[in-house]
């Protein structure tokens, strides 16, 4: 492990500092601004990592759960005031309110370098301040960035260790002259008052009073007062979405919410797929997805964030520009996720997850009957009369993608994968059929833009209300969103008809007894097919009021058991029900006044003309049994 030194002043750093003049000046301003008492250069090396596990077990913020069901694995518990984003207290903070849109939380920017400049000050006094530079993407790959993340927290470190490539080859990089993002964190809990007054260390320390602020004119992160996910590893949410929404906009690029799939069809022929999902809203399983038709496979290439760029030869190239998977842990079963579930098996962090007795994790929907005692995330004796939650809802896993049996051998693919589809969903229980294919890269827009799910527990609101999320991106866009649709349609323009095809899926759809529709799962693989076999040119389509829907006996639900009411419930179309939606899309777009897209305005007239010539309700008639 890289020797820890004291805290330097703005000229002197030891033999451990890069050869980086920039990244030192910064590093200096930063540590005379937060007085650690010492500096940490991260190097990434499994020592490093050991040691800095080592450490967190025996302060108690780490506790090391049974080595032989589970090694190299760690629990943590957050405090209950630090459990998931903020969005109330994440702030974009553009030069110009109008800028930020009416979807973010806007500050002015030179008002809040005040008041971050009184939270910083001496933040990290009695604390080592770690520098982490880490690579979004494979090192040196034609999508990837990199950044320098600065923090107090060691469960930062570790974590940011497990999602991005971090360590020694990012800092010579970063030393040669690439470009790099700099983002600084801390819990905001020094232990150590300037009069010198000194406080015992919390084994979860944050302060209530939060901050997560993003600055797009400067490309800068500064988070304070949160350890958990997103709001700490800065890399994730911060860099990998908002900072590079911005970048993918000024670059003439992508930054999305959106898993990544490899479908490999029984003709060998080989398939990209981009899928937006809102958090918990099962996206992690449709990555690791398990294909219940014959002769497909299906490979994880990533399972939420996707970086996009039109390559050479016209067709837009993803990456996934994170190295692990912070997924949620609730729900997931040898049912739901039986690829996620073995990834689990080592070397991975939970956070907010329950302790069985035998010193192994357990949380809601692992399995079919809980354990008769636990130790749940607040660290109090559970039983299964409680009356809370073992786990809590949002409870996590932080694991290397590589740790995935579907992994694909592209994922680390430098130059990306070509896409054939992109696919928008969300968690409804009417209206929105199984499966439905946009008419044009506008018509996909639209969709994307008026993508709305029922709420869950990894964002802030009341669960199971539903609320607009365009592009599974409004917690996550670091611009105004109106003007986010103006980019995608610009791209649009660019890639011409090399764009993929665009495609809206709800897996989500309930039938009069309130009983989901479709089984979900591994059958998710045959909608997926079928927009498959469309862009091979193997099947045709039906015009319709969503999009153009599968003709009769071209959706495969060959040995489901399903009736043939509840299949055609899942492609019912009622007109009254889109009309009033259509209303509500309108007051939505309102609020982006003269900056919403023309094309977008477009197609919500196009949208009600397709309802005007469907006057009553209609079931598809178009799925049938037989094998396609």
């Amino acid at each position: 492990m890289a020797q820890i030194q004291p805290c330097p002043t703005a000229s002197s750093f030891g033999a451990d500092a890069p050869n980086a003049p920039e990244v030192l000046a910064w590093v200096a301003q930063i540590a005379e601004l937060t007085q650690p008492d010492a500096i940490h250069w991260v190097s990434g090396s499994r020592a490093e990592r050991d040691q800095l596990y080592a450490e967190m077990v025996a302060d108690g913020t780490l506790i090391a759960l049974n080595q032989d069901k589970r090694p190299g694995c760690y629990l943590a518990r957050s405090a209950p005031s630090d459990v998931a984003r903020v969005e109330s207290r994440t702030f974009i903070c553009s030069e110009r309110e109008a800028d930020a849109g009416p979807t973010n939380n806007w500050a002015d920017p030179a008002q809040m370098r005040q008041t971050l400049r009184r939270k910083f000050r001496g933040c990290m006094r009695g604390r080592t301040m770690y520098v982490i530079p880490f690579s979004m993407g494979p090192l040196g790959g034609d999508i990837s960035k990199l950044g320098i993340e600065i923090t107090d927290s060691p469960y930062v470190v570790v974590s940011m260790g497990i999602m991005t490539r971090a360590g020694d080859a990012a800092m010579e990089r970063i030393a040669a002259g690439e470009y790099w993002v700099p983002a600084v964190h801390s819990v905001g809990y020094p232990l150590r008052d300037e009069a010198g007054g000194v406080r015992l260390d919390l084994t979860w320390p944050c302060d209530d009073d939060k901050y997560i602020t993003h600055f797009p004119q400067t490309r800068e992160i500064w988070s304070y007062g949160s350890g958990y996910g997103g709001n700490a590893l800065l890399g994730k949410k911060c860099y990998a979405l908002r900072i590079a929404s911005v970048l993918g906009r000024d670059e003439g690029w992508l930054a999305e919410h959106m898993l990544i799939l490899r479908v490999t069809g029984p003709s060998g022929r080989r398939f990209h797929l981009a899928a937006a999902f809102p958090s918990a809203c099962g996206k992690t399983n449709l990555a690791m997805l398990r294909p219940t038709i014959e002769s497909w496979q299906v490979e994880t290439i990533g399972d939420d964030i996707a970086w996009m760029r039109p390559g050479a030869d016209g067709r837009l190239y993803a990456i996934n520009p994170e190295a692990g998977f912070f997924g949620v842990a609730p729900g997931t079963s040898e049912q739901t996720n039986p690829t996620a579930l073995a990834a689990l098996d080592h070397d991975t962090i939970f956070t907010n997850v329950a302790l069985t007795d035998d010193g192994d994790v357990w949380w809601e929907g692992l399995t079919d009957q809980p354990p008769a005692h636990l130790i749940d995330w607040r660290g109090q004796d559970w039983t299964p009369d409680s009356d809370q939650p073992a786990a809590h809802p949002n409870s996590r896993f932080t694991v290397r993608a590589s740790q995935a049996a579907s992994i694909s051998p592209a994922w680390q693919d430098p130059a990306g994968v070509p896409l054939d589809v992109i696919l928008f969903g969300g968690r409804r229980a009417s209206n929105v059929p199984l499966i439905s294919e946009s008419y044009d890269w506008e018509h996909g827009v639209f969709v994307g833009a008026t993508v709305s799910s029922e709420q869950t527990a990894a964002a802030e609101g009341a669960v199971g209300a539903l609320r607009r999320d365009p592009f599974a991106m409004l917690p996550f866009c670091g611009y105004n969103m109106a003007d986010y649709w103006a980019h995608w349609l610009k791209m649009g323009q660019r890639l011409g008809d090399q764009a993929p095809r665009i495609f809206q899926v709800n897996w989500f759809r309930k039938g009069a007894g309130g009983k989901f529709l479709w089984p979900g799962f591994g059958d998710n693989s045959r909608p997926i097919e079928w927009a498959l076999r469309r862009v091979a040119g193997e099947v045709e389509a039906d015009d319709a009021i969503s999009g153009r829907l599968p003709r009769k006996g071209d959706l495969n639900v060959a040995g489901l058991d399903m009736t043939e009411t509840a299949l055609e419930a899942l492609f019912a179309l009622d007109p009254k029900a889109w009309a009033a939606e259509a209303d509500l899309t309108e007051e939505y777009f309102a609020q982006f006044g003269d900056r919403l897209p023309a094309a977008l305005v477009a197609q919500l007239a196009a949208l009600r003309e397709r309802i005007s010539r469907c006057p009553v309700a209609v079931h598809s008639g178009r799925i049938s049994r037989a094998k396609a």
